[in-house]
């Protein structure tokens, strides 16, 4: 069975800042992937949102989309009540869309990973129950 990657912001964006404290980590696991890395609208323009200030960082962000490395993969309308009930439950933390977007993508490709430098991953649970599978950074 293959195994899904879902990319997170985090290295997304440090990926492309070389001047990010897990640029060199995060550039060379994305080398070591095999494309297409699925990922959400809400991932994308969180992304967008932090390389705003970086000459050509929407640009390479953007190109990663065009040539498929990178694959939206999340249509909301058709999980927006499971992805509301997730914002809810973890509405201490508090969950931002794009985590719960990830977290329903976790429940639907149920063998993938996440890859993120997000610490609250830790904290949520897919299926209810279940740890979600991560890649994070040597601490």
């Amino acid at each position: 069975m293959m195994q899904h990657t879902l990319m997170d912001t985090g290295p997304l964006v440090a990926c492309i800042n070389r001047r990010d404290k897990h640029h060199l980590w995060a550039r060379d696991l994305l080398g070591q992937l095999c494309p297409p890395i699925l990922t959400c609208d809400a991932v994308l323009a969180e992304a967008c949102f932090l390389l705003r200030g970086m000459h050509g960082g929407n640009a390479a962000l953007l190109e990663l989309v065009r040539r498929g490395v990178l694959q939206p993969e999340f249509h909301l309308i058709e999980h927006v009540s499971s992805v509301a009930t997730l914002m809810d439950k973890y509405a201490n933390v508090p969950m931002a869309l794009a985590d719960a977007c990830l977290v329903r993508m976790s429940e639907i490709y149920d063998n993938s990973r996440v890859i993120t430098l997000d610490s609250d991953f830790h904290v949520y649970r897919r299926n209810g129950r279940q740890a979600i599978p991560l890649c994070m950074p040597p601490q």
